[in-house]
């Protein structure tokens, strides 16, 4: 059965991922079932059935989908599952008293700030984030846009991997956002088994995929947890062993990506030179990178978005440059790089969802970010080193207008 699990679907309206979710949460543990506990099991496995025969016409071209339909009928013949009989909807496994998920008393191991740093200094923590027609901030407070269409890491050290799948926002449009978002958590220690999240859009689930809420059967599964802060639309998930927070939200049709994780966590990788891309360390390769800035200015002269590469078709004229800023000033009064994504992405798009985009993501920065004098960014970072922003506060034309005063006085 862990088949089920190992192909995520891609295509957004294959709900395949919300059946096999159903079933693992229905049947976690039954591979210990005696026989007397048998018809549960089959019970579960034809609703899992029925619920794939409801998304086939979604899911034709899914592997996923097809590996879950040869599986089941694998697991009916193993079992002697009858496939006519009760399709009552999978219901989630009681937890018996004393069971370690319920647990509270985790070993100091599992608490980062305890046992990393008993005998020295805080840890420094760091951000990063992912939102819109993908706008990406990056642990070293680098802010760049992006094309990134496909899959792409966004982290990948010791301890967990991300990756998100982004998809055109429309139709030859080279616009994408994020569509899809898989964490792996690592098995660490005697605090938590590996445990796997999965959102797509139209799906963000409140659990990992075998629908537990928690690092599993270890000592220390309470160090890691999902919480439902808003349903279908934000959840947050702690992971204290680590000493991380990621906060993954469903604004409009696509997903938003936050994370606040210790910079020791950051660098935990094994081989730092050849490691290849990762996106949240490393930023996005030049090739994908988009100087939008340059393009708002296009944005504002001509009132639509042009994009770097072929002939594309127009945007969306939903909005133009002046209805645009004042739509994202509502939510964004200061004209920072939020603000600026913003404008860029409803002029692309002509879908106000992603100014909402814009300011969760800045809500996120608020929340997560430690140093609280970089929240705004305000230059373009292409080209610049890491961490080499504007301070906060001061516009970027009041800097070259005093950098050319200088100048003038040493002449």
């Amino acid at each position: 059965p862990l088949v089920f699990s190992s192909h995520p679907a891609v295509t957004s309206p294959c709900k395949i991922l919300k059946c096999n979710s159903e079933f693992w949460a229905a049947t976690s543990g039954s591979h210990h079932l005696g026989a007397e506990e048998a018809p549960e099991f089959c019970t579960a496995l034809r609703a899992y059935a029925h619920c794939t025969r409801r998304t086939a016409r979604t899911c034709r071209g899914d592997l996923a989908y097809h590996s879950a339909v040869h599986g089941i009928d694998d697991l009916m013949v193993q079992h002697n599952c009858s496939k006519d009989g009760p399709t009552s909807q999978p219901r989630l496994r009681t937890l018996p008293p004393g069971d370690s998920q319920e647990r509270s008393d985790s070993p100091e191991i599992c608490h980062y700030e305890k046992s990393f740093h008993k005998h020295s200094a805080a840890p420094n923590y760091t951000h990063c984030g992912l939102f819109g027609d993908p706008h990406l901030r990056t642990f070293t407070d680098t802010f760049q846009t992006c094309k990134v269409q496909g899959a792409w890491p966004l982290i990948d050290n010791n301890y967990l991997n991300v990756q998100v799948t982004n998809t055109p926002v429309l139709p030859g449009s080279s616009a994408t956002a994020t569509s899809k978002l898989t964490i792996i958590f690592k098995s660490f220690q005697e605090c938590v088994d590996q445990k796997v999240y999965q959102a797509e859009m139209d799906e963000l689930p409140a659990a990992f995929v075998d629908g537990s809420k928690n690092g599993g059967d270890k000592h220390g599964a309470n160090s890691l947890k999902i919480t439902e802060k808003v349903s279908g639309q934000h959840i947050e998930i702690q992971a204290k062993y680590i000493g991380t927070t990621i906060v993954v939200r469903q604004v409009g049709r696509y997903l938003t990506f936050a994370v606040r994780m210790p910079e020791e966590v950051v660098n935990a990788v094994e081989d730092r030179d050849s490691q290849g891309l990762y996106l949240c360390l490393r930023g996005c390769p030049l090739n994908q990178q988009i100087d939008f800035q340059t393009i708002r200015s296009a944005q504002a002269t001509e009132g639509r978005a042009r994009r770097k590469g072929p002939s594309l078709p127009a945007p969306p004229e939903a909005f133009t440059y002046e209805t645009a800023t004042a739509k994202c000033r509502e939510k964004l009064p200061v004209e920072d790089l939020y603000f600026q994504s913003c404008v860029f992405d409803l002029l692309t798009t002509g879908d106000v969802n992603f100014m909402l985009a814009a300011y969760y993501a800045f809500e996120d920065v608020k929340m997560l970010h430690s140093n609280k004098d970089k929240l705004h960014l305000y230059e373009r970072t292409r080209d610049l080193t890491p961490g080499n922003t504007a301070p906060t506060g001061t516009h970027p034309t009041l800097w070259v207008a005093l950098l050319c005063l200088c100048w003038l006085c040493l002449l």
